[in-house]
């Protein structure tokens, strides 16, 4: 089952650190984000691999925006 991460706050995303195919572990950090001169780690909940990531560095995202589908 697919389980999609999405951003908590408004932000852009300093660093993707995944990429589609790429297994990843719970508490794997896969991008981190950037408000207001912070650093905000994004982290996994459940093991998996990574079958899309939805941004970007550069992009800017909103609350509830998908940052990357885990399977």
């Amino acid at each position: 089952m697919a389980e999609m991460i999405e951003s908590e706050i408004v932000a852009n995303v300093w660093k993707v650190l995944v990429k589609p195919g790429d297994a990843v572990a719970e508490g794997d950090t896969v991008m981190i984000l950037e408000s207001m001169k912070m650093e905000i780690p994004v982290e996994i909940e459940n093991a998996g691999t990574v079958s899309a990531v939805h941004v970007a560095e550069g992009d800017s995202v909103t609350e509830g925006g998908a940052l990357v589908t885990v399977e």
